[in-house]
């Protein structure tokens, strides 16, 4: 064996040494086994595959929230509702007593289409600028007036059987909206259209208006099947949230086992390699010890 061939295999295996050396501080410094593909070919492809789940899990995340939002926001409204229609039938019972006056009729009269103003503002409730009871609509409202006509004209604008929905995971999708022509009605059969009638009955020489309670507890039943069904939705979209929260966790946990590294270990392993690219140098000094000859030649 010659000079040259100790010479270039000492100076190898140092290569080598080193290599390891930059391998393992490039670990360490990023905290991550695999910085390319080449590192770990399976495990970077389970890795794309895990950051793909994450992006969707995240988007069902935000979804889910948007569908909170919406579901909320119709609650309120149909709680607003109900108690606005449990109002409209204490002062319809209260006018069909026989003691109501005719200023105290006209007093309830008054009321009631105060009543029947609030009950038109909570239907065109609006959520970011879209209105929750009228589908896939962009109209901006759920219901016009028009009150050029006697009596007023009510008009539903929504987008009939177009649903507003929200993908909360893979095979679950919840409609967050709610149907105004059914929960309010649409023209002579909507409630702003009875409590108009109610008003206009109370001006009557008779002013009884009591044989219009069987529709206000029909309407009102209508809103109180509604805000369970928003209910029911809703409790959907919160479960998919806490599902979603251990799914991200169970995820994160799953990538993590995959590329990040064990800092004790790969510290222990620097070590070593220190140790051992010392030792080689050592050696490599005592071996290759060139003489004036060799720089001669």
């Amino acid at each position: 064996m010659t000079h040259q061939s100790v010479q270039r295999s000492t100076l190898a295996n140092l290569q080598v040494n080193l290599s390891t050396m930059a391998d393992l501080q490039a670990k360490m410094s990023s905290g991550k086994k695999i910085n390319v593909p080449s590192d770990d070919p399976a495990g970077a492809s389970d890795m794309l595959r895990l950051r793909g789940e994450q992006r969707a899990q995240a988007q069902y995340q935000r979804n889910a929230d948007d569908g909170v939002a919406w579901l909320t926001t119709i609650d309120t409204s149909l709680q607003t509702t109900s108690t606005t229609l449990r109002r409209v039938r204490d002062l319809v019972l209260q006018s069909g007593s026989g003691a109501a006056s005719v200023p105290a009729r006209e007093a309830i009269a008054v009321e009631i289409e105060g009543l029947r103003d609030e009950l038109l503002q909570q239907a065109n409730t609006t959520y970011l600028g879209r209105n929750v009871f009228a589908g896939t609509s962009n109209a901006g409202v759920a219901f016009t007036v028009d009150n050029t006509t006697d009596p007023a004209t009510y008009t539903f604008t929504g987008a009939a059987n177009a649903t507003v929905e929200r993908q909360v995971a893979d095979a679950t999708t919840v409609r967050v909206d709610a149907d105004g022509a059914k929960v309010y009605g649409d023209g002579a059969q909507s409630v702003f259209a009875l409590l108009d009638t109610i008003a206009a009955t109370l001006r009557t020489p008779d002013g009884d208006a009591t044989a219009q309670l069987g529709a206000i507890d029909a309407r009102f039943e209508t809103v109180l099947t509604e805000l369970a069904g928003v209910g029911a939705r809703q409790t959907r979209v919160v479960n998919a949230q806490t599902s979603l929260v251990d799914a991200a966790l169970t995820t994160k946990t799953q990538l993590s086992a995959i590329e990040d590294i064990d800092l004790a270990e790969i510290i222990l392993e620097l070590g070593m390699q220190e140790v051992a690219y010392q030792g080689a140098l050592g050696a490599a000094a005592k071996v290759l010890q060139p003489s004036l000859m060799d720089y001669l030649r």
